[in-house]
């Protein structure tokens, strides 16, 4: 008995202890975006030191805890998780990142800030939020993201280059394009021979990030190359951990959806027999054909991306391959381009020591399609054979002479399935960009570092341009020995940044300044050469070319922090170009900027509503040198070819050519003011910004037309004239649903802009109607816009038309503006232009569980467009001319709405033709799913399916009515492209 009590009692006196015993508990943490483990993640216990980081797989185990412990789960840029023990079962968390940190490190000149501390317009958008699907070149990852930023593609070839304008662009003929940073080396703008989009350099699979800089106190810093915006596109690291890879691949189809509304040839043989002679209705062919169905076709695309990354505290390294193989719907348009790219980080010397190597490398193949193949569908005859092996022309049938069955030459469109396979444009290009970055924390100074970056971007292109059996090619003697012409290029573009960048905090003063000082040099060389007529030597022309760029630059900047409240920047700069002479060729570049962190003060400090409040305040002057022209204010002479020179007596001379110079042509300048006001709201639920700016370029870098003997040429650059500019733009993030299975994020980008021309010449005139610009199709030497003082560059300059009482347009009936009695070039009125005045852009991200749905819509309003389609295949002796009795050519729909006849200057002139182009897209939907570690531990699989061009809405009556320059002619058609890819993590 006594033994069995001093058991029991042992037993109750060990309860208490057993029940209290510490366990340990296991278990993994994933990114909710990715379903990828994340490693490194913090694990400890709530109001203790205990605590684990997670491994390279993303597990955990952590000893000692009870059961009612609270685990804190925390990783930097990511929301922080709570989870209570309730036993020792694995506890498997998933953490997101958070709202404010997607958005929080922003990459500005020769440096880094954060979105709070930021104060100039500085847009940041992140690799999770940019658009999805076939996309081979990486602006158009940003169209619609970003208010005021609007992006233009080219046309829908294969890898096509874009337009991209910021706040509408600040010149009238030098360059309106942004200065565009890859990791640190600035690209030129005049892109590569062979290649047709410069930065297909870089694989879209590879982009961390886009900085978009806007105001002037934000691209001061760059100078000689900011009027127009910055755009710093920044490709990803390797991360802390183990190895990492990831595959991605996706498969495209595309589609023409849209077609020019060319008559059928029901509704052409019908034309042609109400409208045309005896001798138009005997060429009326049997054949039934859409010739636009014949150079179109349904267009594939494969794209394949592999990545390795990892690294330690130490070192930290990201390889990538890439491979893209493109055909567009036009037959004969092809890219093939395989991508390299290697970042590399290293610290030495107790990290005082960071070294980075970016790398990215592209070899390219192209081959370019005959895009006058699309006009020629329209115009050519669809009651004519495709094919006729009668014909010396390879076997297409074209239009010949009944005289000597040559080709006719003149009033006769080609046949346009043969214009595309009877022509081999094709080329390849080899491109590299490279910079290696040392930044150095001085050891005696830790507060002051120093930063050398180097870089260099080269690339090598060549190509060919071979046509044979064509009609066109046939001679007046019948010959036909084709056409060969081949090019060839070489650039490099060489870069040295240096600065000292010293940061210190000064706590008796509640102060902290940053304070930069640097150099920068860059140097552009440019050669190469072409060779023409190669099939007949005794007419073959070579040329050649070799120019240099040079840049350098002085620069600083100060930040002043006070009370981590108000915010002052200071920038300066000073910028020389190759380009000008003597004391012009140096610019200087302030600004200012101020920003207060309303937030901040007491009377905020402690609201739940506002979670964020900046007013921003911003001034400064860039500048703008790129007119394309090496050496416009340098006397040149250019040497005569073998088919320009003078004989003297049995021999034949060269001779060289003064070319037109201008010694006066100086830096134009472009000045900015900029206020603006970041918020948030409910944690930051909602949040965005909105900015109002004025902007007024002066000495005008312009193209204008000199009095006759005043110059060695009748128009040349010349610093003229003034430019205002001014818009608001408004961003707005809304998450209205956020709970564990389901988020909704809403984002909204809208921006207003007006440009204004205030002056054009040195001496004002009532009589000058302004500089003649946008010429177009029809006609001998026709231009449908104007840049005319008090109104937008490029505006259009036409007739009014007269309509019936029934809205049809009466042909050569126009309004007599000046009341003369006669219609007259005096009778034109400034009408519209192809801008838009206001751009909207809207986003939708939807998640449930494992489930992510995606919408990106896109507005453009106030745009007009000139179709030039209709005014110039839109009458009948474009058809049917007496002048050409041995052809008959097909036209527009558009033909039998109006029954045009003539084709005279006043009917291409007609405001009839300039039609409202505003429109709604939904560029892209997609719909995704994660799989998770559906092949295991480590791994990841995520499949999803997006259509790009998904829908237009809109009233423009031509092809498209998203058109760069408002002039539509001839466009490749933009496909509706349906994408099923996959991502792979493992």
């Amino acid at each position: 008995m006594r033994n069995f009590r001093k058991a029991f009692f042992g037993v109750l006196f060990l309860f208490p202890l057993i029940a209290m015993a510490q366990i340990s508990v296991k278990g993994k943490v994933t990114d909710k975006a990715t379903g990828t483990e994340l490693p490194g993640v913090n694990v400890i216990v709530k109001g203790t030191t205990n605590g684990t980081v997670t491994d390279f797989d993303g597990l955990y185990t952590i000893d000692n805890v009870n059961i009612g412990d609270i685990l804190i789960y925390s990783f930097i840029g990511f929301n922080n998780v709570e989870v209570a023990i309730k036993s020792n079962e694995d506890i498997n968390v998933i953490l997101e990142e958070s709202a404010e940190s997607l958005q929080e490190v922003v990459i500005i000149g020769y440096g880094t800030t954060t979105k709070k501390d930021a104060t100039g317009a500085v847009s940041s958008v992140k690799a999770a939020d940019i658009n999805k699907g076939a996309i081979a070149s990486p602006e158009q990852l940003l169209v619609g993201k970003v208010a005021g930023v609007q992006v233009t593609t080219g046309g829908g070839a294969p890898g096509t280059g874009s337009t991209i304008r910021i706040r509408g662009g600040s010149s009238l003929t030098a360059t309106n394009n942004p200065l565009i940073i890859i990791d640190g080396v600035p690209i030129d703008n005049e892109g590569v021979s062979g290649t047709r989009n410069p930065l297909n350099i870089v694989n879209p699979n590879d982009i961390d990030s886009y900085s978009i800089l806007k105001d002037a106190s934000a691209t001061a810093i760059y100078g000689s190359r900011a009027s127009n915006g910055v755009i710093i596109i920044t490709t990803k690291k390797g991360k802390s951990g183990g190895i990492k890879a990831n595959y991605s691949a996706n498969v495209s189809v595309q589609e023409n959806t849209q077609f020019v509304d060319a008559m059928s040839a029901t509704d052409f043989k019908g034309y042609v027999n109400a409208n045309g002679v005896a001798t138009d209705i005997a060429l009326i062919g049997n054949a039934n054909n859409n010739w636009q169905d014949e150079i179109f076709q349904t267009g594939m695309g494969t794209d394949h991306n592999i990545s390795l990354s990892g690294g330690s505290d130490k070192f930290n390294v990201r390889g990538s391959m890439g491979y893209t193989n493109l055909n567009g719907t036009l037959k004969t348009s092809k890219l093939e381009r395989a991508t390299y790219s290697i970042n590399i980080g290293t610290k030495f010397f107790d990290n005082k020591l960071k070294i980075d190597l970016n790398t990215k490398a592209s070899l390219i193949a192209n081959r370019f399609a005959d895009q006058g193949a699309i006009g020629n569908a329209i115009s050519f005859d669809p009651t004519q054979p495709i094919y006729d092996n009668s014909l010396p022309f390879g076997g297409y049938f074209e239009w010949t002479s009944p005289i000597d069955g040559r080709a006719i030459q003149t009033g006769a469109p080609r046949n346009p399935l043969a214009l595309l396979e009877q022509r081999r444009n094709e080329s390849s290009v080899k491109r590299f960009i490279g910079n290696i970055q040392f930044d150095y924390k001085m050891h005696f100074l830790p507060d002051l570092r120093a930063n050398l970056n180097l870089g260099i971007d080269k690339s090598s292109s060549k190509g060919f341009n071979n046509i044979f059996n064509s009609s066109t090619t046939q001679l007046a003697d019948g010959t036909n020995l084709g056409n060969m012409a081949t090019y060839n290029q070489e650039k490099e573009n060489q870069l040295l940044d240096f600065y000292l960048n010293y940061v210190k905090n000064i706590e008796s003063i509640d102060s902290k300044i940053d304070v930069m000082a640097g150099y920068s040099y860059q140097n552009f060389l440019n050669e190469g050469g072409d060779v023409s007529n190669l099939q007949d030597m005794s007419i073959s022309q070579i040329s050649d070319y070799s120019n240099i760029l040079n840049l350098q630059s002085f620069f600083g900047r100060l930040n002043y922090t006070l009370a981590n409240k108000y915010l002052f920047t200071f920038t300066y700069r000073a910028d020389g170009s190759s380009r000008f002479r003597g004391d012009n060729k140096w610019g200087k570049f302030p600004s200012a900027a101020f920003a207060w962190k309303m937030k901040e003060e007491s009377f905020l400090q402690d609201s739940n509503t506002i979670s964020d409040l900046k007013l921003r305040v911003g001034w400064g002057i860039t500048g703008q040198q790129d007119i394309g022209d090496y050496n416009p204010a340098l006397a040149t002479y250019l040497l005569s070819n073998n088919t320009a020179q003078y004989q003297f007596g049995n021999g034949f001379v060269s001779t060289y050519r003064a070319e037109p110079y201008n010694t006066t042509l100086k830096w134009e300048e472009t000045t900015t003011y900029n206020l603006g006001l970041d918020f948030g709201f409910l944690n930051d639920r909602i949040n965005g910004s909105i900015d109002g700016y004025f902007r007024e370029t002066v000495d005008l870098l312009n193209f204008i037309s000199f009095p006759a003997g005043s110059a060695l040429s009748n128009a040349d650059n010349a610093n003229i004239g003034s430019l205002e500019n001014k818009g608001v733009e408004l961003t707005l993030n809304f998450i209205p649903i956020k709970t564990d299975d389901l988020d909704l994020t809403l984002s909204l980008n809208g921006a207003w802009n007006d440009s204004e021309i205030t002056k054009l010449t040195t001496n004002e005139s009532a009589d000058y109607e302004g500089e003649p610009t946008g010429g177009i199709s029809g006609g001998v030497g026709n231009n449908i816009q104007i840049h005319s003082v008090g109104y937008a560059p490029s505006t259009f300059y036409v007739y009014e038309q007269v309509y019936d009482a029934n809205g049809k347009p009466l042909e050569d009936v126009y309004v007599d503006r000046d009341g003369d009695g006669s219609i007259t070039l005096d009778d034109r009125y400034r009408f519209e232009n192809p801008n838009a005045d206001i751009t909207l852009g809207f986003a939708t991200d939807l998640n449930y569980k494992n489930w992510n749905f995606t919408m990106s819509w896109r507005g453009s309003f106030g745009n007009y467009v000139y179709n030039n389609v209709d005014s110039n295949l839109g009458f009948k002796l474009n058809l049917l001319n007496t002048a050409f009795p041995d052809v008959i050519s097909n036209g527009v729909e558009n033909i039998l709405e109006t029954g045009f006849i003539n084709g005279g200057t006043e009917r291409y002139l007609s405001d009839y033709y300039v039609q409202d182009a505003s429109f709604v897209k939904l560029d892209n939907i997609g719909i995704g799913y994660n799989f998770n570690s559906v092949f295991g531990e480590g791994t990841n699989l995520k499949l999803n399916a997006t259509v790009q061009n998904a829908l237009i809405i809109t009233d423009y009556e031509g092809l498209d009515p998203e058109v760069f320059g408002g002039i539509d002619y001839n466009i490749y058609p933009r496909p509706r492209i349906y994408t099923l890819g996959l991502n792979l993590n493992f």
